[in-house]
């Protein structure tokens, strides 16, 4: 069959496929479509003809969409959502229903389709819904579809046959043995992207991500993947899947100066980290790496990590309180991480500190707790993000029932440069509280004196000239945040 995947036009420079609702980074990064890009390549495999499409990476209107679409003439289109653009996305594929050709199929997908199923599917624009882990949905919807087989047998789908809606059961999650015979993500994005269009404020720059594993056991009550797209059941690539990338992107990729790891927490078992490491050392493979962590690993772990190549590690440690740390169930505690910080300093590594306003039990003083508390580990970068409910998550039901939340509709969750709004208001600590101090302590960090040392011990111990380049363009996205927002 001939397939186009799209991610649909809608601002500039939002991030669709991330781990919370879609926005406009304020540090400028952009992701890669990954989901999209791995479903691109197990449909490739599988015989069929593909065409993959970042209209936002590529500036694309929907005009530019409907065109290329009329050019390529595929049988089936998928688009992949997010929360605050899906009224946007469903009208995308309504006006490639109306343009093109009534008789293409369309098939939503992404982290709506798990929790406002019934809403999506009603409209006569939605052919197909792709839930959860929809990689292999699609593969096995399409294997259903070449082989005229009765689609009542695809699991993971909702469809409309004949305006009856029909819901097949979700399907098992991946094992570790699918993960292994996906495509390296690396080369789909060789084949059908633009590297350079991509950029992670933290990340030496072209950059590359990929996953070595899906899932997390972990219980955080404002992660959205976990609940909407691919599980707690932790499944992973074999070591030799994952070496193997590496060095495809060494040899046919050497001008990618980093490979991210986009695992929910890479490190979640410290031996298979270590297997990974002393195998990359082994074979010489000589690439900057960096990764998702949990503050709990240990000082030989985070060393070895260094010496096989690892530069930079991102940490959600989401506040300075830890009694707001027990209420979304972190299961790390403040100490914890502090003597984390100083052993990843200390092996060598950078920090990319992750921290959160207007989680439940947020105050001014544990609001003040957590910019005295960066004040005192100094990550090397951060990221202050207003706490935003998404829906399918604990922390979205806990604001909804106790009346908190200030919206009903998702895509008020950005503003018009589709830059994160607060949807939170608490007594005693409202929507503009929230929004100050995010601001207020991304100001405090990056406007001090005193970062100037941090970013000098930074581009010492991780990077040099390359880290140097991505912290000052972050630094100048951010001002421009500062001014678009009129942040106080």
């Amino acid at each position: 069959m001939k397939i186009y995947l799209l991610n649909p036009p809608f601002l500039d420079g939002f991030v669709r496929c991330g781990r919370w609702q879609g926005v406009t980074a304020r540090g400028g990064t952009l992701d890669y479509p990954k989901w999209l890009a791995y479903t691109t390549g197990i449909l490739e495999k599988e015989g069929n003809s593909v065409q993959l499409r970042d209209a936002i990476a590529n500036k694309y209107s929907l005009t530019d969409v409907i065109e290329e679409i009329k050019n390529f003439n595929p049988d089936i289109v998928i688009a992949e959502s997010n929360f605050s653009s899906l009224g946007n996305d469903i009208n995308v594929l309504q006006e490639i229903k109306t343009k093109v050709n009534q008789k293409i199929i369309t098939i939503l997908t992404g982290p709506p389709t798990a929790v406002y199923p019934e809403k999506i599917i009603e409209r006569d624009c939605i052919d197909v819904i792709a839930r959860f882990e929809y990689d292999f949905v699609i593969r096995d919807f399409v294997r259903a579809c070449n082989n005229h087989s009765d689609l009542n047998s695809v699991d993971g789908i909702w469809y409309n046959d004949n305006r009856m809606v029909v819901k097949n059961k979700d399907r098992q999650l991946s094992t570790s043995e699918e993960l292994d015979e996906l495509p390296f993500v690396s080369a789909v994005y060789q084949k059908h992207l633009n590297i350079r269009n991509y950029y992670l404020s933290q990340s030496l720059y072209p950059e590359i991500q990929i996953f070595t594993g899906r899932g997390c056991p972990f219980m955080c009550s404002f992660c959205s993947w976990p609940e909407n797209l691919m599980g707690r059941k932790l499944r992973f690539r074999s070591i030799g899947s994952i070496v193997a990338e590496f060095q495809y992107v060494v040899e046919n990729l050497p001008f990618v100066k980093e490979i991210f790891i986009e695992d929910d927490t890479f490190t979640l078992q410290k031996e298979r980290v270590r297997t990974f490491c002393r195998e990359m050392i082994n074979r010489k493979i000589k690439i900057t790496w960096s990764c998702n962590a949990r503050a709990d690993l240990d000082f030989e772990t985070l060393k070895l990590m260094k010496k096989s190549g690892c530069r930079l590690i991102i940490v959600g440690y989401e506040s300075g309180s830890d009694e707001i740390l027990k209420s979304i169930k972190k299961g790390i505690t403040i100490e914890q991480a502090k003597q984390f910080t100083v052993n990843a300093k200390n092996a060598g590594l950078l920090v990319h500190g992750d921290f959160i306003i207007g989680l439940p039990g947020e105050t001014h003083e544990t609001a003040q707790a957590t910019l005295n508390y960066i004040k005192e580990i100094e990550p090397d970068i951060i990221q202050v993000a207003v706490a935003t409910p998404i829906p399918g998550t604990a922390f979205y039901d806990y604001v909804k029932n106790n009346g908190y939340l200030t919206i009903d509709d998702m895509s008020e969750s950005i503003d018009e440069n589709g830059y994160q709004k607060c949807i939170v208001s608490y007594p005693g600590f409202s929507k503009d509280d929230i929004e100050k101090w995010v601001n207020r302590i991304l100001k405090t960090d990056y406007l001090n004196p005193r970062y100037v040392i941090i970013f000098i011990r930074g581009v010492f111990r991780g990077g040099g000239l390359d880290h140097a380049k991505c912290v000052v363009k972050a630094g100048i996205d951010f001002l421009e945040y500062i001014g678009k927002s009129k942040a106080g």
